[in-house]
């Protein structure tokens, strides 16, 4: 494991996939731990040339089919994952439970693997995001709402319908077209496959000024 900061090989997904949503959830306080997290300068979307090449075709395909995506993160640098655990490990801490972990009690964040150490964000090539329907004006319906922790996260979760789980299918399927691969916990995190950077972790900023 490298850790780097080094940003020459990334660039803005806004401006390599102009046709995207951006709302960037950690540069603000409606995420899992209420409150803004380090390193997110600014509400902009970074990923390496190579992934962001991949979702430029992952969106060109979906515009045909009357879709956008939105993005919720991308490029997470390692400082934003520490401020991850040290909100984990404050049990006192749940102003957010209602909403991201109705279900599970904050000590199991950490033992269960929702919470760690690194994140495959850090390496760059990894993205979160959801789609968008043209038709209706509003996010398709997943079933579930981004950064919910639990099994309706699971891209085969059995206990929504049908529709919401093709809504699932539809995003996977368009994005494993284009390189990416998926998770089995999360139907909104895809990993391009091969990554370039497979065992490098990045610390600079989220900030069109690392860029530079």
């Amino acid at each position: 494991m490298v850790f780097s900061g080094d940003a020459s090989g990334f660039v803005s997904v806004g401006d390599a996939v102009p046709d995207l949503i951006l709302e960037m959830r950690y540069c603000t306080t409606f995420n899992f731990t209420g409150e803004r997290i380090d390193g997110y300068a600014e509400p902009v979307a970074l990923l390496t040339r190579e992934a962001a090449e991949a979702l430029r075709g992952a969106s060109r395909d979906l515009l045909a089919q009357g879709f956008r995506l939105k993005i919720f993160d991308a490029y997470r640098p390692q400082m934003a994952v520490d401020h991850f655990m040290r909100w984990a490990e404050d049990p006192a801490d749940t102003r957010m439970k209602a909403f991201f972990y109705p279900e599970l009690d904050k000590r199991v964040l950490i033992p269960e693997g929702y919470i760690a150490e690194h994140s495959g964000h850090s390496r760059g090539s990894t993205v979160d995001l959801t789609l968008f329907d043209m038709r209706t004006q509003r996010e398709a319906d997943m079933g579930g709402p981004f950064d919910r922790f639990g099994e309706v996260s699971h891209p085969d979760f059995r206990g929504i319908t049908e529709e919401q789980h093709a809504a699932r299918m539809h995003l996977r399927e368009a994005m494993v077209r284009r390189g990416f691969r998926p998770l089995s916990t999360e139907w909104w995190h895809f990993t391009l496959d091969p990554e370039p950077y497979p065992d490098t972790y990045f610390t600079f900023p989220v900030s069109l000024r690392a860029l530079r």
